[in-house]
């Protein structure tokens, strides 16, 4: 070894030393090098610790004593720094495995009773504390008991005596401790091995961040390294930053100030008499008030005792004034002044007094203490244990009732909330909540203890696990609750927060409704039993709640064998509940990724019985075949096995796998063709649809699935039996009470609708009747399936003579899925169709990451990995080409004869604004219906066609552009023709306005609505079309209307009637319906006034009766079963009493013509689809035909992503609407549409997939024409200043002039997220983690603080500049510590934090960008929230009520109703108006059709086919 030893030391830590040296801190000579030794430990070679190590050891086993050891480790540290030589009396190969965190060293002169003066002046550092007596250090010498009277959190004991031993006669006591839990003494050589572990890591990435900058030279020369930074300095006691501003000291106290046992012993507190009688006594532990307080440790920093250091064991004091308990004026009169009382063993919460201010209390050895006012330099310490305490009241109050809240919800009661007088605090904000969360967490976790076995626990609630997430909560700790402790005596106000033990509402239901959900869930409750309860748990085996030993006590241990009991529940102890796991759970549930690819299992063909070998040999035929067909006799009756089998009867087949049903089927047809054969019309099962295992055993569905199978497959003869509608159905809702159709003798079925397996529609099977010849062998599925596959192939007619070609026949009409083109008609094509001649500017896919970023301001930009940014559209697809048909053809064979089976269009091309060389400038300014007229020509396959639409010169119409657009979509115009050769606008040639005219008064082969509208035509057809009459409609659950809003605009209803509860949301909507009857109150009290026979409500409001309601429309919550994962007898019965059984009794009482249930996406897959399929299951049986699927609104005309699921009912009679096809295009992650259930992919009726008629709508087409606002404005009115830019604006401003724009305000953000806002960049994709590393001063007149880095980052590394990455110990792999948690920083703490698991936490303060889409609009836009991408793309706030009323598609003359976060609620819950508006069309069509079909015969225009 060396004689001398050169340490590499960071500047910083040479400076710290040198300050030190010169005794600059006032530091005792222990400390001096204790604070020496936690500097240089991470860069001290291992020899040195070897020899430090071996110092501690000895000095552990007594062999050295408290000053030799220091002399010795000041010596090992001097040859270390390089100042003396090897031989100054220092053994070799020592080691000290590192000064502990927390300060519990054994310290000199450990004696019971005895005063040390050195240790009172290492107590108080402050330069103004007065020498006094010699304070006590001790420690009670027994494990510590719990306290019935109410809740601790305990030091670490060793031995302490109690104030007992002041007194000569008087035994030694136990301390106290925290519901009884083992201390954790095992827990302090942890950190000393994990700091070990922590030097050779920071070791290890030094030597990796040097090396290879050592290897690259350059022309002989090193390239200079980046030294490694460290963290600052901290106190090894109360671990805050020696260098931090706000660390202060105590200042002392007064000369008269007793010690603790002279102070109780005091005659003003009048509480131990001359005897000193019962002291043996742990409930006579005398108690007091104390005021003017002060908590400080030995350094006498001032310091808060709820960070976890007394369960450290870190010694922390107080001085104060003691009071009687008796006394409640906290002034200072009439007080005992003490000092230096403790250390602290115990700190408690008993409850609040009065219901709003915690009372709060110490324990040490001698005595319990409640707190009342601290002093003022310990009074901002104490008001953040005041805020954590009501901040953890407010948020479990508010769950108790709103377990279905989301963090914004949250946000906006903790925002709303004013705190009580006298707590020294005004606000409450985010920060707030997480700087509290780990506390508030626990609080939950252990009133979750607190409730029943099968309660669903409060911590899986939606808002609390983003809560968990985003603060990085350990779960599973020792856990403090206030309101479960029992009540001291001296103590008079119960605590004011109380178990909500109210059950499930109950919900009104008719008698159908409730005997499928109860017959449905009493079966799978037996099942489950037998099941003995399912899947078993697992642990995390982590957590502290996991590590814990039963305890005995509860219900489930009770039961357990090893405590006498029977061991049938199998229930865990219920203080063991794993909150990891029921987290985990309930996030599994609901977070499903919805694009995952799963595998999807194939159609079930019931060809599958060809498998089965032949088993019937007595077949034969019963009479003369009835008609001969070649070689094919047919019958119309054979014997099966004895059994006469007709043609039209119903039979079973075996299936080749005998564990599978037998498949059913009707005989359409009986030969003989060398084999006996009969053809098989399928029926399926209700086991195989989409309604699974909830579906009437006995009823089947007709499938368009049919084939040729032999006789001898035949199992037998079955009755199947066709269930119509009865006449009266409208009129006999509610009146159904028995849930069977028919009786169960083993052969009999019965079977209502016909089953489209791709889509999951149930529909009312097609009339269809066969012709007197065709009877022996008619198949109605050979008919449909043979007409489908009709139309999907292309047909010409019309051949034109007078255009002759050698090469080419020419028509003038072609046919494609049923639609009818003709000459001059305008189609839609695919993008890739064909390309145009101008080569349009297009947004270019550029990275926004910055090559140079100055590593030490903006910490986190590193987290910026990825180019993609979140509602971006770059990769949105081109809207579909239009182009108007010139020319129809087939080219000539071989032979002369046209080659129809490739029929070929002609056409010209129509530009959009954004394909000509204006590019997405041009587009934004025009409307989204303008094209231009170009002489381009395409040639494509008629095979591609999309579909058709109507493309006008503006200057032919008859009416104003505004109407003619308005009549629906599909509808185009030019104004102008483009020549992309000369990029220039000119007038139309007269061939484009000509063509208008073509073909003019000649309405034959022109679908309907669809012909040229021609002036004179247009006039002709107007009156043609079919006038609906608007449904009367009921809303139930209506929010503010978004929903009824489309409808309205389709032009489909009247909301007659609307239902929601939440008074605001109802005042919006009658503000907006002012002849609609709104009923504030719970829609199942008005059910049962309607079943029970009132006519009006205890308002004197009319109610809608049986047979009143046309339309019902509504998005029942999902309260109550959404975040269950597993169902159990208590979660079923709330499931039973949900708002969606609720609002499916509406349906089967009123028999609405039409119904829709809207929701979120995941409403299909809650609960492996449960609640789907029991909703459908019950529309089914009411006799309704139904569907659902999943529709994103950004494809219907906002610029926002949102899913929602729909379900789509029309009564017996009706049609069945098909879901909108997309008008829009949207960015292609955001339109995964398809659902699995029971692992079948299911997809909706649309055809055009992705595609859209029009580009997708942006967030600049959205609000780039609103006046700039800033941070919290709150005028309700202003004026536009300005016209509006965009189709968007042009459409949602309204026809008619508005120059009030209202609802443009803005939530008021604390200045701490406002100083966020304001640095957060402006490029597009930009977020917290381009937030600067400084101070900032904010408008309250505070100052930031810079955000430490204090850790190394196992999966990030150091920065560039060798700087850590990490903010908590977790970061290193250890578990987190609360001393780490840092506030009130520019960059949140609690990002960083938790980043790494998270994705970064990417788009948290994010901001929109102009050319991108919202997120899913939130009933409360928080930069922190779930969707944190609310920040407004150049101005620094969040976006406004009215910004936000415009992404949902809100016109700006609709009115909401309150405050600021009382219109953004109604905004986030509502339904799209242009979503809504799609589906009223759909709806409009199906009963246009009816009408149409009602009034006039079906004309069908006879083609013939050209030979």
């Amino acid at each position: 070894m060396p004689t001398r030893t050169s340490l590499s030391l960071p500047e910083d830590v040479k400076e710290r030393l040198q300050v030190l040296d010169e005794g600059g801190d006032s530091l005792s000579d222990e400390e001096c090098v204790k604070e020496k030794l936690r500097l240089l430990q991470e860069f001290l070679l291992t020899d040195t610790q070897d020899q430090l190590k071996i110092l501690e050891d000895k000095l552990k086993s007594s062999e050295l004593s408290t000053e030799v050891y220091m002399s010795e480790v000041k010596a090992v540290l001097k040859k270390a720094l390089g100042v003396v030589k090897e031989d100054e009396g220092v053994e070799q190969n020592r080691h000290l495995n590192g000064f502990s965190e927390n300060g519990s060293h054994k310290d000199e002169g450990e004696q019971e009773g005895a005063m040390d003066t050195q240790e009172e002046g290492d107590a108080i550092k402050s330069p103004s504390a007065p020498k006094g007596r010699g304070g006590r250090r001790s420690k009670a010498d027994s494990e510590p008991k719990k306290s019935p009277a109410s809740t601790r959190v305990t030091r670490n004991s060793g031995k302490q005596p109690t104030i007992l031993s002041m007194f000569s006669r008087v035994p030694k006591r136990k301390s106290d401790e925290l519901n009884g839990e083992a201390t954790n003494g095992e827990a302090e050589v942890k950190p000393e091995e994990d700091i070990t572990e922590e030097i050779h890591e920071e070791k290890r990435l030094k030597t990796e961040d040097e090396k290879p900058d050592t290897e690259n030279t350059t022309n002989g020369k090193i390239k200079p390294v980046s030294a490694a930074k460290t963290p600052p300095p901290k106190c090894p006691d109360c671990r805050q930053y020696l260098d931090d501003s706000d660390l202060k000291f105590f200042q002392g106290d007064p000369d008269d100030a007793l010690d603790e046992p002279e102070m109780l012993t005091d005659e003003r507190l009048s509480l131990f008499d001359a005897n000193e009688d019962g002291f043996e006594s742990y409930e006579d532990l005398p108690q007091h008030k104390i005021t003017n307080f002060s908590v400080y440790d030995k350094r006498g920093h001032l310091c808060p005792f709820d960070s976890g250091l007394i369960e450290k064991n870190v010694e922390l004091y107080f001085s104060c004034a003691v009071k009687p308990i008796y006394d409640d004026n906290p002034c200072m009169d009439g007080g005992v002044p003490a000092k230096k009382l403790g250390p602290i063993n115990a700190w408690w919460i008993t409850g609040f007094d009065g219901g709003e201010k915690a009372l709060i209390g110490f324990t040490t050895a001698f005595a319990d203490y409640i707190l009342m006012d601290p002093s003022e330099e310990y009074s901002p310490i104490f008001a953040l244990m005041q805020e954590k305490i009501y901040m953890s009241k407010i948020v479990v109050e508010f769950l108790q009732k709103n377990q279905d809240a989301t963090y914004e919800d949250l946000l906006n009661k903790i925002e709303t909330t004013v705190p009580p007088a006298g707590l020294n605090f005004n606000r409450f904000t985010e920060d707030t909540l997480l700087r509290h969360a780990q506390f508030v967490v626990e609080q939950m976790e252990s009133y979750d203890e607190a409730g029943d076995s099968d309660e669903q626990p409060i911590i899986i609630t939606p808002c609390m696990r983003d809560l968990i997430k985003l603060a990085g909560v350990t779960l599973g700790k020792s856990r403090q609750l206030y309101w479960r402790a029992a009540r001291r005596q001296a103590i008079r106000h119960p605590t004011k927060i109380e178990k909500d033990n109210k059950g499930p509402t109950k919900a009104t239901t008719t008698k159908l409704v409730y005997l499928i959900f109860d017959t449905f869930f009493s079966d799978q409750i037996d099942q489950n039993n037998k099941d003995g309860g399912g899947v078993k748990r697992h642990r995390c085996g982590v957590c502290e709640v996991c590590q814990a030993p039963d305890c005995g006590k509860c219900s489930a241990c009770k039961d357990m064998i090893k405590f006498g009991g029977s061991g049938r529940s199998k229930q865990a102890c219920q203080k063991r509940r794993c909150p990891n796991l029921a987290v985990k759970e309930a996030e599994d549930d609901e977070n499903m990724d919805e694009e995952e690819v799963l595998p999807v299992k194939e159609t079930k063909k019931m060809s599958q019985a060809k498998k089965k070998k032949q088993t019937k040999n007595k077949i034969s035929w019963v009479g003369e075949p009835i008609k001969t067909d070649g070689r094919k006799e047919y019958y119309m009756k054979v014997c099966v096995e004895n059994e006469i089998v007709e043609v039209g009867d119903c039979v079973s087949v075996s299936p080749a796998d005998p564990s599978h049903p037998l498949y059913l089927a009707r005989i359409t047809a009986l030969w003989e063709d060398g084999e006996k054969m009969f053809h098989a019309h399928w029926f399926c099962r209700g086991t195989d649809t989409v309604l699974g295992e909830s579906s009437d055993p006995l009823e089947l569905f007709l499938v368009d699935e049919c084939e040729d199978m032999q006789l001898s497959f035949v199992h037998g003869k079955v009755n199947v039996l066709y269930k119509a509608p009865s006449e009266n159905w409208f009129m006999e809702g509610g009146m159904d009470d028995d849930i069977k159709v028919i009786e169960d003798d083993g052969k009999s079925f019965f079977y209502q609708l016909l089953y489209d397996g791709d889509c999951a529609r149930f529909e009312s099977p097609p009339k269809v009747t066969p012709s007197e010849d065709s009877k022996y062998k008619f198949c109605a599925s050979c008919v449909r399936n043979k007409e489908r596959g009709v139309q999907e192939v292309p047909s010409v007619y019309e051949p034109l003579e007078d255009e002759e070609s050698d090469s080419k026949v020419f028509y003038g009409l072609a046919t494609l899925k049923g639609e009818q083109y003709r000459v001059g008609d305008s189609v839609y094509l695919p993008p890739e169709a064909f390309n145009f001649g101008a080569k349009a500017v297009s947004p270019v896919k550029r990275s926004h990451r910055k090559d140079c970023v100055d590593e030490d301001l903006h910490p986190e930009y590193y987290r910026k990995s990825s180019d993609y940014i979140k509602g971006s559209n770059l990769d949105a697809p081109q809207p579909f080409r239009v182009g108007r048909i010139k020319e129809i053809f087939c080219n000539r064979r071989c032979d002369g004869k046209p080659d129809r089976m490739e029929i070929k269009l002609r056409l010209y091309k129509f530009y959009r604004p954004e394909n000509t060389h204006k590019g997405p400038k041009g587009a934004y300014h025009s409307d989204i219906n303008q094209l231009y007229w170009s002489d381009e020509e395409a040639t494509v396959n008629m095979a591609e066609v999309l579909g058709r639409c109507q493309v006008e010169y503006a200057e032919d119409l008859v009416e104003s552009v505004q109407d003619y657009s308005s009549k629906g979509p599909d509808r185009f115009y030019f104004l102008e023709a483009y020549n992309a050769k000369t990029r220039s606008f000119e007038d139309p040639p007269n061939h484009a306005r000509s063509a208008v005219h073509k073909g003019k008064g000649k309405g034959k082969g022109k679908g309907k609505g669809k012909g040229k509208a021609a002036s004179q035509e247009s006039q002709d057809q107007e009156p043609q079309e079919t006038t609906v009459p608007k449904l009367r409609t009921l809303d139930v659950f209506s929010g503010c209307g978004g929903l009824s809003e489309g409808f309205h605009q389709a032009g489909i209803s009247e909301t007659n009637w609307a239902i929601e509860m939440w008074d605001p949301a109802a005042q919006a909507f009658r503000l907006n319906n002012p002849g609609t009857t709104v009923f504030t109150e719970d829609c199942n009290v008005l059910l049962k006034l309607v079943m029970s026979g009132e006519k009006t409500n205890s308002l004197g409001q009319k109610l809608p009766q049986k047979g009143d309601v046309e339309m019902l429309c509504g998005g029942p919550p999902c309260q109550g079963f959404s975040g269950m994962n597993r169902f159990n007898s208590r979660t079923y019965s709330k499931f039973k009493n949900s708002l969606v059984v609720s609002y499916l009794s509406y349906c089967d009482y009123y028999r609405p013509k039409f119904f829709l249930l809207e929701n979120v996406r995941n409403f299909v897959s809650f609960k492996r689809s449960m609640v789907l399929k029991l909703t459908l299951r019950c529309l089914v049986r009411m006799g309704y035909q139904c569907t659902f699927g999943v529709l994103q609104a950004g494809q219907y005309g906002v610029a926002q992503t949102r899913r929602r699921a729909i379900i789509l009912a029309a009564a017996p009679g009706e049609k069945l609407p098909r879901f909108p096809e997309p008008l829009h295009v949207f960015a292609p992650r955001a339109c995964s549409l398809s659902v699995v259930v029971d692992e079948k992919r299911y997809v909706s009726n649309v055809t055009r997939g992705n595609g859209g008629i029009y580009r997708t709508i942006t967030v600049r087409d959205t609000m780039s024409d609103l006046p700039e606002i800033r941070n919290g404005a709150a005028a309700l009115e202003i004026s536009y200043n300005g016209e509006p830019q965009s189709w968007f604006q042009r459409h949602i401003r309204g026809s008619q002039y508005q120059p009030i724009l209202r609802d443009h305000i803005c939530k008021d953000m604390s200045a701490l997220v406002a100083a966020r806002m304001r640095h957060i960049p402006l490029a597009p994709g930009s977020d917290w983690r381009d937030l600067p590393n400084i101070e900032v001063r904010l408008r309250d007149g505070t100052t930031t603080k810079k955000l430490r880095y204090t850790h190394s980052d196992k999966k990030n590394g150091r920065s560039g500049t060798g700087a850590l990455r990490g903010v908590c110990s977790c970061a290193e792999g250890k578990p987190c510590d609360p001393a780490d948690r840092q506030f009130n920083t520019l960059i949140p703490w609690c990002l960083p934090h938790t980043g790494n698991r998270h994705n970064h936490w990417a788009g948290l303060y994010g901001r929109l960008e102009w050319d991108g889409f919202f997120s899913t609009t939130v009933t409360n836009p928080e930069p922190m929230g779930k969707q944190g991408r609310v920040l407004h793309p150049e101005q620094h706030r969040v976006v406004s009520v009215r910004e936000c009323a415009r992404s949902q598609g809100f016109p700006d003359t609709y009115r909401f109703f309150g405050n600021v976060l009382d219109k953004h609620r109604q905004v986030g819950n509502a339904v799209p108006p242009p979503l809504s508006k799609a589906i009223g069309l759909e709806i409009k069509k199906c009963v246009q059709g009816k009408m149409e079909n009602a009034t006039e015969p079906v004309k069908q225009e006879k083609m013939e086919a050209c030979n």
